[in-house]
């Protein structure tokens, strides 16, 4: 009767199963400590010693667990991050930035909607706090500073969209004032003094702000406040179309419409075009954010830049920032004026 001898395999460059921390440190000739610090990015080490660690977890296949690295430094690697509404292209664009910018970083984003509404957006808060995020970005949004200071208490946190506040929360706004009144004052070099504006939501600081500027516009340039050519809208494609229709229903005259967002500018004009009005034949549009679409439309927008996704890059920044201890910088670009073809010289 002869018996088998067990059959030595011959190693392999790639452990099998789970690749650990500590199989990569022995690979790499550093501790496991060592390890941890190069892939948390908080490691000073010779460069030699990285390129170690680094051709290790190539060798070994090892895929780092999130959880656990967080967990052992009493992080989880995830920032929440409440937007308004996900489908959003304004906010689409933002959140793009956040997430290429935490992605590099080794953080993971939670994206939650508030619909602009105050009991969604504390509960969307509160999930994201009870998995234990590391930060939390708060896309602009109806709570109150004080609100969202009391709840954002024990975790680092942005807030864009709003004015530095003095109660402790960082947060950081575009300029949306001087952007207005770059708009209105576009306008009015063509001549135009029967400017309509359609304004977003004023319980939102920044459709306060895009209005003052406006104002600020007309009272350079000597051109008395028409309270009928004002109209409060929403913010969205829909809202701008309701708006013009409202708009001319007051049967006031008026040769241009600023619009306080570029998605409110796209309902104007197929609002318009439905009241056989031409852009800009008969009425000049200018919007404000350059979103992507606005150089698709019929015809092209003229609008105000402001990078909606430099900002969420900018935000994401601010965030990794805090989490390292350090003071954010957040500078964003000023204003920009850019010329399409949906605004032209006032003919009298």
């Amino acid at each position: 009767m002869s018996s088998k001898l067990p059959v030595k395999k011959a190693p392999s460059s790639r452990t099998e199963g789970v690749v650990t921390l500590e199989q990569v440190a022995l690979r790499a000739g550093v501790s496991p400590s060592t390890v941890s610090r190069i892939l948390n990015g908080t490691a000073i080490v010779s460069e030699a010693k990285k390129a170690a660690v680094d051709e290790a977890i190539r060798e070994l296949g090892f895929r780092p667990n999130p959880v656990a690295r967080g967990l052992a430094g009493g992080r989880t690697m995830s920032v929440g991050v409440v937007t308004q509404r996900i489908a959003s292209p304004f906010y689409g664009e933002a959140l793009s930035g956040i997430e290429v910018a935490l992605e590099t970083a080794g953080y993971v984003p939670l994206f939650v909607s508030g619909n602009w509404n105050e009991v969604d957006e504390r509960k969307a808060i509160e999930s994201l706090l009870s998995r234990r995020v590391d930060g939390v970005i708060v896309l602009a949004g109806r709570l109150s500073n004080q609100e969202l200071k009391a709840l954002l208490a024990n975790v680092p946190s942005v807030v864009v969209g709003r004015q530095p506040s003095p109660n402790g929360l960082f947060s950081f706004s575009f300029d949306n004032r001087a952007g207005a009144k770059l708009a209105t004052e576009h306008l009015i070099d063509l001549g135009h003094r029967r400017i309509a504006l359609l304004q977003g939501d004023l319980i939102h600081e920044d459709a306060i702000e895009r209005q003052s500027g406006y104002l600020d516009a007309l009272a350079a340039a000597g051109i008395p406040v028409d309270p009928r050519l004002i109209v409060q809208s929403d913010y969205t494609e829909a809202g701008g179309m309701l708006a013009v229709s409202r708009l001319l229903e007051r049967e006031v005259g008026f040769s241009a419409i600023f619009s306080s967002n570029d998605q409110m500018a796209y309902g104007a004009m197929l609002g318009l075009s439905r009241r056989n009005l031409r852009v800009p034949d008969d009425v000049s549009v200018v919007g404000f954010d350059d979103l992507t679409m606005s150089r698709y439309t019929m015809p092209p927008l003229t609008t105000v830049r402001q990078s909606v996704y430099e900002t969420g890059t900018q935000a994401a920044a601010a965030m990794l920032a805090l989490l390292q201890g350090a003071v954010p910088e957040v500078n964003l670009a000023a204003p920009e004026l850019v010329m399409r073809e949906s605004a032209r010289r006032h003919a009298r």
